[in-house]
């Protein structure tokens, strides 16, 4: 069994920076693809970023490119998500999932067997 807990979620301005973590217990972290999803009130849940376990590699969806890192320190079993110039459309509650050995179709939340228990991010205007 694999337990996913986040934090850092809360209340900014536009324009400003939040750090959310999510941290992992029950099996070895450093074999675990890891993403980030969110969804706002009235919406599907969409994906935000993936942090893939073969390399560490990357890819974030095109609505926060530029502006998110996903990043992870595999001797703290902890994947991060940085968010800088947050707008108002990024209200949403954050979901932290992962997936062992996964490395295709990472952008899809049914890849992912493993949930935490969101954490709500609310922007400003």
């Amino acid at each position: 069994q694999v337990q996913l807990v986040e934090s850092g979620g809360g209340l900014v301005q536009a324009g400003g920076s939040l750090r959310l973590s999510c941290t992992a217990s029950g099996r070895t972290f450093s074999t675990y693809s890891m993403g980030w999803f969110r969804q706002a009130p009235g919406k599907e849940r969409e994906f935000v970023a993936v942090s893939r376990w073969s390399d560490s590699s990357t890819y974030y969806a095109d609505s926060v490119k530029g502006r998110f890192t996903i990043s992870r320190d595999n001797t703290k079993n902890t994947v991060f998500l940085q968010m800088n110039s947050l707008k108002p459309e990024d209200t949403a509650v954050y979901y932290c999932a992962a997936v062992d050995r996964g490395r295709f179709v990472l952008q899809l939340q049914s890849t992912y067997n493993h949930w935490g228990q969101g954490t709500q991010v609310t922007v400003s205007s």
